[in-house]
């Protein structure tokens, strides 16, 4: 053997060495929670470094505990005289913690302007040291904030008037109920059960009660075409692409709030794509097979059911980012099959995704990769809990104190009930997404390939209507906004009230509900988010009357429906819907 083939020759220690890092980090991410602890460390040791380094800053932030202490027992003194006397500092306004009015009665209201001024303190602390990086400043106010969060007066008994008084009242009982629904979560935990409450909501009875037809079936999704629900319909239909992350059954919630009965009610013919839910034999499934097995097969059955029609697509929350490839893959490739395209709370521009980004960096995606490598899938509570952990206040603590504390458990509902219903993600495909799209930001800097051919979404000369939502912690809408930077087609940008689903779930009548729009021609001038926000008329009401409105607009003239399904072209009824993925578990 050559000196040359001997240097090429494989180590046998590889497979070995590889395979202790990867169970070592496995441990790691299942002793953390999927959190890496070389980040936080990092970040820490960054902060902490500069602020040492910072003689400035640390006379200024000295200085704001002087003030503070200062503003504190000005207010001890005042409250005393004036019960009604004007706080020191207000929470802020998503802070609902301190809004009975037990917190303004002695102590408790010293205690609640204790907590609120060394909230602000620390956010002082940890923000506008020069010399931290942007994520590492990001990572230890958000470590701060979850600290604050974790021993703030409200999750104990000593310093809570609210949960005194209900202790008073129920005589003690509602400790007692509270362990009650402590152990029956366990318990469910442990045997790997829904939250209670979810058998009331059953899929294909409560929720998912569209009437359809399962008309195509392969590995990785089941399409349902729905029935009309009117004489005539448009001709171009809708093929709606839901996340992967979620049951596509949020989109076809309880009869009064599902947005497929209500665009049957129009007149236009639904397809929905339903995703197999992975397990461990499929690893290996990547973006590029969600792409050619999920929407790309739905438009090759849909345009056979329907004679060819141009479909209007749209995509919800990751099926978006998906559809947005797909899309300028096929204006790439000359197919022009899309009438529209829309996005609901979807990201195609990931260099400020908000505060999930906090958990995107090379060494947490090393540990999430290896915690998916030892089973082949990232499961969804795992995802759920980084959600969860962006809302800690709303989402955990809050949650903790009014079930478990107070004896209080929140009823189910139909969207909470959708929410349970976790899903998995492959191991290569999610590995895949959080380095091309959010680590590298491939698909807006031109780097995205498709078939070994690169991809650019400004190919994309379909008409675009794009949905942000207000409070959106998953897809802030400032991101989702960034469309408009990479694509010169026109563009009709919607942000609505609500979050990342309840903004999405938005059915005509219900109040408190509103959204700014504006259209952007195409090649028109486009606007900072700031800058559209100041100029997009408000109206009220749901924002699904207005994409009703301009779907029509860009459809042709009703005509006789078509058939369920195409059996002469191989796209028999399969089975009713739901079919049978959505029940995978």
């Amino acid at each position: 053997m050559s000196s040359s083939q001997a240097a090429q020759a494989p180590d046998p220690l590889d497979g070995i060495v590889e395979t202790l890092d990867r169970a070592a980090a496995a441990a790691i991410a299942q002793t953390t929670h999927g959190l890496s602890p070389a980040t936080m460390m990092l970040a820490a040791a960054d902060w902490g470094l500069h602020l040492l380094a910072s003689p400035g800053k640390q006379l200024q932030i000295g200085a704001k505990v002087a003030r503070k202490y200062m503003r504190l027992f000005d207010y001890v003194g005042r409250s005393a005289l004036d019960a009604d006397a004007a706080p020191a500092i207000e929470p802020l306004p998503q802070d609902r913690r301190f809004a009975d009015l037990a917190w303004k009665q002695p102590p408790f209201n010293h205690i609640a302007q204790s907590f609120l001024l060394n909230q602000q303190w620390w956010h002082a602390a940890t923000t506008g040291i020069a010399g931290v990086s942007k994520a590492h400043e990001a990572q230890v106010s958000f470590a701060a904030r979850q600290m604050l969060d974790l021993f703030a007066p409200t999750n104990f008994h000593a310093t809570n008037p609210v949960l005194q008084q209900r202790i008073v009242e129920t005589g003690g009982q509602c400790l007692v109920e509270g362990f009650q629904h402590l152990v029956e979560d366990m318990q469910r935990t442990v045997r790997g059960e829904p939250a209670i409450g979810t058998e009331a909501f059953p899929v294909g009875e409560r929720v998912a009660t569209a009437r359809g037809q399962v008309v195509y079936r392969n590995h990785l999704i089941e399409l349902i075409q729905y029935e009309p629900t009117t004489d005539t319909v448009r001709p171009e239909p809708i093929l709606i692409v839901p996340a992967w992350i979620m049951k596509y059954y949020i989109l076809d919630l309880s009869p009064e709030n599902s947005l497929v009965r209500w665009l049957t009610g129009q007149g236009f013919t639904v397809f929905m794509i339903s995703w197999h839910n992975p397990g461990s034999e499929d690893r290996n499934l990547d973006m590029d097979a969600y792409r050619r097995m999920g929407p790309m097969a739905a438009l090759d059955a849909i345009s056979a059911i329907t004679g060819g029609q141009k479909v209007h697509a749209a995509g919800y929350c990751l099926g978006g980012t998906l559809l947005s490839i797909a899309a300028a893959a096929m204006a790439r490739d000359g197919d022009e099959r899309l009438a529209s395209v829309t996005l609901f709370a979807a990201q195609t521009e990931f260099s400020e995704p908000g505060e999930l980004g906090l958990f995107i960096d090379e060494a947490q995606l090393n540990i999430l990769d290896n915690m998916m490598w030892g089973r082949g899938y990232l499961d969804s509570d795992q995802m759920g809990g980084a959600f969860q952990i962006l809302r800690s206040n709303d989402l955990i603590w809050s949650r903790l104190l009014s079930t478990y504390l107070m004896g209080e458990r929140e009823p189910m509902n139909d969207l909470m009930a959708w929410n349970a219903d976790g899903t998995r993600m492959p191991y290569a495909m999610h590995s895949e997404y959080l380095t091309r799209l959010f680590l590298n930001d491939d698909l807006a800097e031109g780097k995205f390939k498709v078939d070994d051919r690169t991809i650019a979404l400004s190919a994309i000369r379909a008409p675009m209507f794009v949905v942000g939502t207000e409070r959106d912690h998953v897809a802030p809408w400032r991101s989702v906004h960034k469309i408009h930077l990479l694509t010169g087609t026109e563009i009709t940008f919607v942000l609505t009230s609500g979050g990342h689903n309840a903004g999405i779930v938005s059915e005509p009548g219900r109040k408190g509900r509103r959204y700014h729009v504006l259209t952007r021609e195409q090649d028109g001038q486009s606007f900072d988010p700031d800058e559209w926000l100041a100029r997009a008329p408000l109206k009220d009401g749901s924002w699904w009357i207005e994409w009703g409105e301009w779907l029509a607009a860009r459809s042709s003239e009703p005509c006789p429906p078509p058939t369920i399904g195409a059996p002469d072209k191989g796209f028999s009824s399969i089975m009713p819907a739901p079919g049978r993925y959505v029940l995978e578990q």
